[in-house]
């Protein structure tokens, strides 16, 4: 085992909670985000003058300040940064350097969307600057993003690996019956591989069934010093590892190889701050936008090798029963997908360390492994919480 860095465990997350989801018409996003906010506050058993920094995102600008405002909090430390669907685990390392430095001791953690309620994800909804280098080189060619370079990126590894579209199905079709055990989940009822590819092509060879919900929703964390954590409400969940990487590109069309996105340097640093290892991992929280980031995800991340991706998710292995538990909220694909969904991952991964997930609750959950993606292989966090210190 590796020795452990010394902000290993250095700070708790106290407090989770979700906004309403689905389809919540009448509502802001700035108002799921305060709903969340105050719902994860009263689970750690904390209120809002506790708080003293403020981390959230929206699709607006100004969250921070917005959403200070909105409930009355004067905070010491604010961060609106904002890298795509990882941007809350990467708050979650802000908080934990600025808790080690002092800047704060209680940080409210922050993501609202209402992209189903504004049909912001149809084609005809998002508008690019034209004057933006995607405005002028990629947009006018009819590339779809993100959807269409994740294609891109199955056919590549079909085309390397041999995989087949009903490996990816099995990753839809794991996540729906994770989805049927969680009353939350947006989208239930059964779902099979041959459902999954009878589902009409959206950029092939992805298909609807492949691709990530558009739903509502918000979610918040309370992170706090691990010695505060044990004296609040519930059981405290350490971050244990978590590390971040950074390309100089907004779009990946400068990568040399699309299958290789320098995920596997954010978990081998989070492992070795961690002092823990794959074998250690009870269950795993990736972020899946499209089935093929998760199957590319487990490669990177070193659970299996590359190219190995497609038989490792076979049989069931990831679905409630199989012996590698991944997603089991029925994450993006049927949970639910409010725009950018890495705070969902963390919420998830919390409620089955502290054992509070009903029918899904896994049996032995001790270390939990998040990971999530930042605009189109732009950036990557890779985060390792556990429930001992």
């Amino acid at each position: 085992m590796t020795r452990r860095s010394p902000l290993s465990s250095s700070v708790a997350i106290a407090g989770v909670a979700e906004s309403d989801l689905g389809k919540v018409p009448g509502k802001t996003a700035l108002e799921l985000q305060a709903q969340a906010a105050r719902a994860a506050l009263a689970d750690a058993g904390l209120r809002l003058r506790d708080v003293d920094a403020v981390f959230a995102h929206t699709d607006d600008r100004f969250s921070g300040l917005q959403l200070a405002e909105y409930l009355g909090i004067t905070p010491r430390y604010l961060d609106s940064s904002n890298v795509g669907g990882m941007s809350n685990l990467m708050h979650i390392r802000h908080a934990m350097a600025a808790i080690a430095a002092g800047l704060c001791e209680v940080a409210l953690i922050t993501y609202g969307s209402t992209q189903l309620s504004d049909g912001s994800r149809k084609l005809t909804g998002l508008v690019e600057d034209p004057r933006s280098p995607r405005g002028q080189f990629i947009v006018p060619h009819g590339q779809l993003s993100p959807i269409g370079y994740y294609a891109m990126v199955a056919q590549l590894h079909m085309h390397r690996y041999g995989s087949r579209p009903a490996d990816l199905a099995e990753i839809a079709v794991a996540a729906r019956q994770w989805a049927n055990l969680n009353p939350k989940a947006y989208r239930q009822g059964p779902l099979t591989l041959d459902e999954v590819n009878a589902s009409p092509v959206v950029a092939a060879p992805l298909r609807q069934r492949d691709c990530c919900l558009v739903t509502d929703g918000g979610g918040a964390l309370v992170v706090t010093s691990a010695q505060r954590a044990r004296d609040l409400a519930r059981m405290p969940v350490y971050v244990k590892g978590i590390a971040e990487t950074f390309s100089h590109h907004y779009t990946p069309l400068e990568l040399d190889d699309w299958l290789d996105t320098r995920v596997a340097e954010t978990a081998d640093e989070a492992f070795a701050m961690a002092g823990v290892t794959r074998g250690d991992i009870d269950v795993v929280q990736i972020y899946d936008h499209f089935t093929i980031g998760v199957l590319q995800s487990l490669e990177e991340l070193g659970f299996c090798a590359r190219g190995e991706g497609k038989d490792f998710v076979k049989g069931g292995r990831l679905a409630p029963g199989g012996d590698f538990p991944i997603n089991t909220s029925g994450g993006g694909l049927s949970y639910g997908h409010p725009g950018m969904f890495g705070i969902f991952l963390v919420i998830e991964a919390v409620r089955q360390l502290r054992g509070e997930c009903g029918e899904r609750q896994l049996s032995h959950a001790h270390h939990a492994l998040c990971h999530a993606p930042g605009l189109v292989f732009s950036a990557n966090t890779t985060m390792i919480l556990g429930n001992l210190a």
